[in-house]
Formats: structure tokens, sequence, C-alpha cells
């Protein structure tokens, strides 16, 4: 079944064609990072698969390019030069050095002229890009401007899978895409009537913003359209919350990869967190990334799982997906339609969330039920 999923991937999720160029890269672990043995594990593991997906693709396309990196410590961090490269032509970055754009580019500080004057150097070269990129990081390239350029810009299909795992070939990917790709966009439609979400958890996490001028997403994991982009698991509805309007608390339960031993507070008040709260040793981590950029504070992404055989709770890209959970992000959101710009975007799930939408009338359409489906 594991060979049949990654099969799957290049056939059914990204359609490539035979001479397409595709890019399958991962990042190793550094020393400054610390990693228990389970993660070192499971690292370990991302590595093999990275390997074994791009020998698999040799039986789609010939021109499969399998690249390592350093991991850069956090989600949303830009890759290293290399990896542009290998994606955009080294003669392609060459002109984003010579005009002093890459650089600030990378550390995530080039103003909005910067951006269109780097988008015009890659759209004049995007023939030399790649076709499609089965990104498996341990770290999501999925908000940067790396995944952001290569869609927008040069028309490439991009699946992200930061922090996969062998046991989703099994599980979350073992689904049928036609059926998830209804619902979730059934779901996109019913959320694109709101102008503002209500949040509540049976934990205590109540929280509510807006979405007033922001499109609901869908990732559905059908990525065949030139362009296309989203996570491999998929299933989620997902949008930037209007900056400055989330207002409430959030009660985390689980990190990224583990429960956690107590819960974390989460104090939001006009759009940023002003206060972590928790006997845990999660509370320093936070605080340490909280501290590094007054940006990281924003409240950057609200999700809703639409996945019905995601089920494992201790992986991010998983259990985001999971059928009647929320997660919400901190951080970056300049890729979806946001205006926060950082290296950083960390996602949070909650289960059992009463979800209800607000129209620009004041109806309200409840569309989750303590983690029950009503759509």
């Amino acid at each position: 079944m594991i060979l049949d999923t990654i099969r799957a991937i290049y056939k059914t999720n990204l359609s490539v064609k035979a001479g397409e160029r595709v890019l399958v890269f991962t990042d190793m672990p550094t020393p400054s990072e610390t990693i228990d043995a389970h993660d070192s594990c499971r690292r370990d593991g991302l590595r093999y698969i990275a390997m074994l997906t791009a020998e698999v693709g040799r039986s789609y396309t010939k021109k499969i390019l399998y690249k390592e990196f350093p991991a850069p410590g956090s989600h949303g961090t830009e890759p290293p030069v290399e990896l542009w490269e290998t994606a955009f032509g080294r003669k392609t970055i060459g002109k984003l050095q010579k005009k002093g754009l890459l650089a600030p580019l990378l550390k995530k500080e080039l103003p909005d002229s910067g951006i269109k004057e780097a988008e015009e150097v890659l759209r004049s070269a995007k023939s030399e890009s790649v076709s499609a990129v089965i990104a498996l990081s341990n770290y999501s390239t999925s908000h940067t401007r790396f995944r952001d350029f290569l869609t927008r810009i040069c028309g490439c299909r991009y699946a992200s899978m930061p922090l996969f795992d062998v046991s989703m070939l099994e599980g979350s990917m073992h689904v049928d895409w036609k059926a998830l790709a209804k619902r979730t966009h059934a779901l996109e439609q019913i959320v694109n009537t709101a102008e503002y979400v209500e949040i509540s958890t049976p934990n205590g996490t109540h929280i509510r913003l807006s979405k007033k001028g922001r499109r609901a997403l869908s990732d559905t994991g059908v990525l065949t359209k030139k362009g296309s982009f989203g996570n491999l698991p998929a299933g989620e509805v997902f949008l930037a919350p209007l900056e400055g309007t989330a207002e409430g608390k959030l009660v985390l339960q689980w990190a990224p990869t583990r429960e956690l031993e107590e819960p974390v507070t989460l104090t939001i008040n006009n759009g940023v967190v002003v206060d972590v709260t928790g006997n845990e040793p999660f509370v320093d981590y936070l605080k340490f990334k909280l501290a590094e950029r007054e940006a990281n504070r924003n409240i950057a992404e609200l999700g809703i799982g639409t996945n019905p055989m995601a089920k494992r709770p201790d992986n991010i890209l998983e259990s985001e997906k999971i059928l009647g959970t929320i997660h919400i992000a901190l951080g970056d959101n300049s890729s979806f339609g946001g205006k926060v710009k950082t290296p950083f975007h960390q996602d949070f799930v909650f289960f059992k969330p009463t979800l209800t939408l607000i129209t620009a009338s004041g109806e309200k359409v409840r569309i989750l039920d303590k983690g029950v489906p009503l759509f």
C-alpha cells in the first residue's frame, strides 16, 4: 500500500507527465535543534520517505531533482539559496542577487515594491522553473515566498508535506480524493457567506474574528491544475482572518507533535497574542518565538478539517485535517490573503469545537457543534 500511495502522489494528486521537472526535497536536523529520540527517529523516517518518493518518481519522469538542506528551525522560514536555484534556475536567482532582492527576500524583509520587481524577474524566466514540487521537509514551506512564487508566478504544482510520517501513507492519504474535494468545496462556499466567525471549545477556548474582505480557500489534495498548491494529506478550508480583529483566548492541549502536560492559554487582543500562561515547558518556547518579532503574535489563520480518514492528534499535518476539528495559526499569512510577513507560522488544533458563522445581516449559521459537522 505504501508504494501505491506514493505512486498516487504522482499520478492522482499531481498528475505528473513524462518530461516534467519535479523537485523532491527534505531538510536535515542541525546541531542547534533539540530533538528527542522519538522525533529523531521520525526525522530519519522523513528522509527515507523523501528518497523513496524521488526514486518512485523516476518511473513517471526522468527529470527528478532531489535536494537536502539544513533545517531552518521553524515553519514559514524561507529555504536556502541552493533550493531557490534548483527550483527557479541558477541564472534566474543570480539576477535577483544582482538586483539586491534575494537577501531581504529570504529574511521576509523585502517591501512590496521589491516583491513586484522580484516577480517580474521570475515571470520572465518561468519556463526555467520546475513543473511540480513534493515538499517533504520537516519545517513547512507552505507560507513562504518560495512556494508562493513557484505556484502563483511560475504555475508550479506544489504538494506541501511537512512533518510527514509513514503512517499517513496508509491512513489519511488513503482517502477518496473526489469525495474529499466535493465536501471541502461545499464547506468553502458556506464559509464565504460569513463576515465574522465565533469559536468555542469545552476546554475554555473562545475567540471571535472577522473575515470581512477575506476569502476562504480549499485544500483538497487535487493539485492537477497549473499553479495548484496544498497539503498532502489534505482536507481543510482555511482563511486569513482580518488583522487586528481576533479577540478572546485559546487553550492549547496539543503542541504540533505531542500532547501538552498541562494546558497553555493564549490571550488574544486586537488580533495578536498578548499573554502566554501555563505550567508547561512549551510556554518557554512560545514566549521565545513570540518575542523574536512582533509579527509572530499575529492570528494568521483559521482552518476547518474535512478529511474523514485523518485520525492522529499528535502530528499537526494530519491533526489539522481531522473532520470536525479547527486549527488556528500564529505568524505569517502573506501567502494566502493576509498582510503579515514573518519567518514563522505555527498551527494549533482544537478538538470538539463549536463554530458559528455570522453573515453581514447578522444571521448565525452553526457548522460545527462540539466537533460534530453540520455541513
